[in-house]
């Protein structure tokens, strides 16, 4: 490491590690991409530096200002503690069955929680995030629809794949949540060879995973492109809790469920393939969700 690097220098360039117990066929790899190795523990890193980055540069917002943030746990987590050694406030909201970890670590950064009724949803929190900016006149980086979200993909997760697969990557595999991952390695794959496919893991109807969502209508984020997916895999929340597991056991790679849906979804994916070079998107650690069921 060199000397005067800081935290925020840390953030990107995660390992990228093959599967080699979960798949076992002759002609098709699957590689795991590490984004728990993040400094905040999860791919949310990279989005939250450079929307708040990209801002300040701007001058859309100053240092001393309050930021507002809907989140279901990981751009929370990564917002708070960016947030604060870049000289801004920030005030987190997310509904109330978020896990204990991920409330208790934003606060731990600095950040104020605020805690929205669990039956209304991620869709409550950002409708609360939008009526504090309209009425307290707090800054709402806004992550379903800022293009700095997608960007931070486009500009280092796209690259690194592409690298350190030494270009060979078939299929890229994501969780999507807000879509800025699948969006912005999507759009830079597509760049460096049009026959990469892109692969979207989607819950299956009546399933809760955390960090991979089907939005109604009006929630869709608005960056988001289907045409930059070019497959949709859905997973159950079981299939998706079972392969977490499988993650742990026997690969040691311990994970939150939504990186055991992406999984999932990219097995699937192999099983149709005869020969590839595919990617999935670890997205956060497993020690996030100890207090939930998923790990009993």
């Amino acid at each position: 490491m060199a000397y005067g690097s800081t935290i925020l220098d840390q953030i990107g360039n995660t390992p990228l590690v093959e599967a080699t117990h979960l798949i076992s066929k002759e002609g098709v790899r699957l590689f795991l991409k590490l984004e728990g190795n993040n400094p905040g523990g999860s791919v949310k890193d990279r989005p939250a530096f450079n929307m708040i980055n990209e801002a300040l540069k701007r001058g859309d917002i100053k240092k001393g200002e309050t930021l507002v943030e809907a989140t279901s746990g990981n751009t929370g987590i990564a917002l708070a503690f960016i947030s604060k050694l870049l000289g801004l406030n920030m005030i987190l909201i997310m509904p109330e069955n978020s896990t204990e970890e991920r409330v208790k670590t934003m606060r731990a950064y600095g950040a104020e929680v605020i805690l929205t009724p669990s039956d209304i949803g991620i869709e409550g929190s950002r409708d609360l995030a939008f009526k504090l900016r309209d009425e307290k006149g707090y800054v709402l980086l806004n992550q379903f629809e800022n293009d700095d979200n997608w960007k931070a993909h486009y500009k280092a997760t796209g690259p690194e794949i592409w690298r350190d697969t030494e270009h060979e990557i078939t299929h890229f595999v994501s969780a999507m949540g807000t879509t800025g991952t699948i969006t912005g390695v999507s759009t830079f794959l597509k760049e460096k060879n049009k026959n990469v496919t892109i692969v979207g893991a989607q819950p299956a109807d009546g399933s809760r995973i955390p960090g991979i969502r089907k939005w109604s209508p009006d929630y869709v984020p608005k960056f988001f492109d289907r045409n930059k997916v070019d497959q949709v895999v859905e997973v159950t929340e079981n299939e998706a809790k079972a392969m977490t597991k499988r993650l742990a056991n026997e690969e040691g790679v311990f994970a939150g469920m939504s990186s055991g849906g992406s999984v999932f979804c990219a097995l699937k994916v192999a099983e149709s393939i005869d020969k590839g070079v595919l990617v999935a998107i670890i997205c956060d650690r497993g020690d996030r969700y100890l207090s939930s069921s998923l790990f009993e």
